[in-house]
């Protein structure tokens, strides 16, 4: 189902499958976190690479042109003038 913002129809499944960028880091580790009982000195390979993936998509400029907000604005701005 779909969920309605005003008089326009936002279809969520098709923003389901955006990648995230480094969401197989974060849950590796999550996971080791877990396994050592939240002792991250265990966990340094895991958290080295988490950092290293973090500061690469930091410096990545977003595209505005794909996100669900910019077209509901560009949408919203139409509509009033």
């Amino acid at each position: 189902m779909g969920r309605k913002a005003g008089g326009l129809y936002i279809n969520p499944k098709k923003f389901g499958g955006v990648v995230k960028p480094f969401m197989v880091e974060m849950v590796a580790f999550l996971n080791c976190l877990a396994l050592n009982k939240q002792s991250d000195d265990k966990c340094m390979r895991q958290k080295e690479l988490l950092v290293t993936c973090s500061q690469v998509q930091k410096g990545r400029p977003k595209n505005a042109a794909k996100t669900i907000n910019y077209h509901l604005q560009r949408l919203g701005r139409d509509k009033f003038h």
